[in-house]
């Protein structure tokens, strides 16, 4: 994958489905990262080919654990949850032919995440964290990248990063904040980027704060970075992408809704994407019946179509 001035779309819990990442590559994303899957939730999954829509679904127990379409393969990057090089391996392998690239979850901080050893936690056992990549490196046939978080320690950071390229990864992504700090209350540490950047020569993924179409020009003059992640701002309107600016936020609700019954998106998790989408206009007249929404029936009518 070439990084180059690259615009990604950031791995999100429940929002970064098949609609959206579809959505945001019409719209100039160069890449798409799914959300964080846990190495035991996919290891093992059945693939099944939908012939109506052309989607792929990877199954257990009946229910689909990851859903792709093959026009995204080739900017597709999928992201593993693991504290454990075996299970992480047979993870990326049982995806192997529908995805890109593996991109393991280092940054992650919430607590069913780190309980479990993985996202954030692997940061503090940086001997695992690396063990892990090596492994995908070498017999996962496809490249691999990483994602972190920083440490408020400059030297421990700085340790950190220069093992992780020597596992022999594609590129770096780093979420410029702490592992305690959150992205409604504090502040991204865009300098702590350059630092990073010079320590490595691996292209690096700048992510945190990055709520603009020119924060990637911005980052690139201010730290050197490769690319930039968006998460927050493709929440609220995935057209952040398009160089040509944003579309009205309703016309993106409504394409997203059509887009989710065209793909059989599931009811709740489509629910859920809009919520976030109405995270900061709670005001607005389709938020209480879209709240009320049982069915994909209500959803529309929430929002006139």
């Amino acid at each position: 994958l070439d990084y180059t001035n690259a615009r990604i779309l950031a791995p999100m819990v429940r929002v970064g489905t098949l609609p959206i990442r579809l959505m945001a590559l019409e719209y100039g994303a160069d890449l798409v990262y799914t959300p964080e899957v846990v190495d035991k939730a996919i290891v093992g999954a059945e693939r099944i080919v939908n012939e109506d829509n052309g989607t792929i679904d990877y199954v257990v127990k009946g229910v689909s654990v990851f859903r792709t379409h093959p026009s995204e393969k080739s900017k597709l990057v999928f992201q593993i949850g693991s504290a454990n090089a075996e299970l992480a391996l047979q993870a990326a392998l049982t995806v192997a032919q529908d995805v890109s690239t593996i991109d393991l979850n280092c940054g992650c901080p919430k607590r069913f995440s780190v309980h479990g050893g993985m996202g954030a936690a692997l940061m503090d056992e940086p001997e695992k964290l690396c063990g892990i990549l090596r492994n995908l490196v070498e017999h996962s046939g496809l490249p691999v990248t990483c994602k972190i978080r920083i440490f408020p320690d400059r030297e421990k950071t700085l340790k950190l990063v220069k093992m992780i390229e020597a596992t022999g990864i594609k590129a770096l992504a780093v979420h410029c904040r702490y592992r305690d700090e959150r992205p409604r209350r504090e502040r991204a540490h865009w300098d702590r980027l350059k630092e990073i950047v010079d320590a490595v020569s691996i292209p690096v993924i700048a992510n945190g704060d990055v709520m603009e179409y020119d924060h990637l020009s911005k980052l690139q003059e201010l730290s050197g970075a490769t690319a930039v992640m968006y998460a927050r701002k493709a929440e609220a309107n995935v057209s952040i992408f398009r160089k040509e600016g944003l579309l009205p936020h309703m016309d993106v609700v409504r394409e997203y809704i059509r887009r989710c019954i065209h793909l059989r998106n599931h009811h709740s998790n489509t629910k859920y994407v809009l919520m976030q989408m109405f995270n900061e206009e709670t005001k607005s007249p389709h938020y209480r019946p879209l709240c009320e929404a049982k069915n994909f029936r209500a959803v529309t009518k929430a929002f006139d179509m």
